[in-house]
């Protein structure tokens, strides 16, 4: 017969360790959240080897606290009674702040500061804090979602089981309650029918298959931002796909006057020459659903970033093309990157277009590829 014994102690004095860590973390990731525009465009983290860190500012979590005098003099110090929380208790009786005026005549400031402290975050933690607000939107069942894994969860409670999936709750409930019955009072001695086991079980779950074909413009008139912006876009983009989906393929397409299909390694880092058709990555995208990505078996996403500066005789192609890429697509995405707020022929021409999955994001700066991730992979929940 097993023994177990219910202590009287009061473990809240042993948590209190344990309570301020989560308490930290959690801090960290209100951090993480408050400065997800800037942390996802970082520059070190991205193609890094994923050990790289970065820093955020917290608000500080000290606590109050008596400070003892290390003279260890007698003092006095009591108030007048009735006060409250919030009320001030001493101000300068000048009135001034005790700065001099700046030369434009206003004061250099004499607002407190807000206490914060640095901490260092990886990738794996931005990640977390950024792929909780994205999802493949309109993800559908399709006839190749026979590839099931089986998904283990702890849905049963039993009374036996192995001593690791003890479940102490209601195990002590259980006890408690057999004691109650009885007529007596406070735990006791544990005995075996009060012990309760978590049990797991496994069901299928079944997978959609997808595939996220990504299009970016390598021409000429992509400058160093416009590549960056392109590129930390897909950067988090594949990320997200890979961790979250087992059952997504991403296929990267290149394109200046001609479109052709590179591996991961050459569009992350392909130069940039020649003009602009966009309309050949389009076609080669349709080209390549009707060989290898039937609609039928697969869910089909794509995506394309470019400057907007297309050849102005091929907008009109690019419109009709974008039209039969949403027959065969849960969702189209165009992504402009314009650092200068021009006018593009090409976002003028998209405009026209009225379609439910048809989506469109502009990125002018930096913080504005987060916004652009959710254009496109935002979970409408959130």
């Amino acid at each position: 017969m097993s023994s177990f014994i219910v202590s009287r102690e009061d473990w809240s004095l042993h948590r209190k360790g344990y309570q301020d860590q989560a308490r930290h973390r959690e801090k960290v990731r209100e951090a993480i959240r408050a400065n997800l525009p800037e942390l996802i465009a970082e520059e070190s983290l991205l193609f890094s080897d994923g050990r790289r860190l970065v820093k955020v500012p917290i608000r500080s979590l000290e606590e109050y606290r008596f400070r003892f005098n290390a003279a260890k003099a007698k003092h006095v110090g009591h108030g007048r009674g009735a006060t409250r929380v919030g009320d001030v208790v001493a101000a300068d009786p000048s009135g001034s702040s005790g700065r001099p005026p700046d030369a434009d005549g206003a004061g250099a400031g004499d607002m407190p500061g807000e206490d914060y402290v640095e901490t260092e975050v990886g990738l794996d933690e931005i990640e977390s804090a950024l792929f909780e607000e994205l999802e493949l939107p309109y993800l559908e069942r399709k006839e190749a979602d026979a590839a099931q894994s089986p998904d283990i969860a702890f849905r049963d409670i039993r009374k036996t089981g192995i001593s690791a999936n003890l479940d102490k709750k209601r195990t002590i409930l259980s006890h408690l309650l057999r004691r109650a019955r009885r007529g007596e009072r406070g735990p006791g001695r544990l005995s075996n029918d009060d012990l309760r086991f978590k049990t797991w079980t496994e069901t299928d779950r079944p997978h959609s298959n997808a595939v996220v074909i990504a299009m970016m413009d390598t021409s000429g008139s992509m400058g160093p931002f416009e590549k960056y912006a392109a590129r930390t876009f897909f950067f988090w983009m594949t990320r997200f796909l890979r961790t979250h989906y087992e059952q997504v393929d991403v296929a990267f397409i290149a394109h200046h006057a001609e479109a052709r299909e590179v591996t991961e390694e050459e569009f992350f880092s392909k130069g940039e020459s020649g003009g602009t058709v966009c309309s050949s990555a389009y076609q080669y995208a349709l080209d390549m659903i009707d060989r290898r990505y039937s609609p039928s078996r697969y869910n089909v996403y794509t995506i394309h970033f470019s400057d907007g500066d297309n050849l102005a005789s091929d907008n009109d192609r690019c419109v009709r093309l974008v039209g039969e890429l949403l027959e065969r697509s849960n969702l189209f995405g165009y992504g402009e990157i314009n650092p200068y707020n021009r006018t593009s022929t090409l976002m003028t021409a998209f405009r026209h277009i009225r379609h439910e999955r048809f989506r469109c994001s502009v990125i002018r700066e930096k913080g504005e590829i987060y916004q652009a991730l959710k254009t496109f992979f935002g979970n409408p929940k959130l």
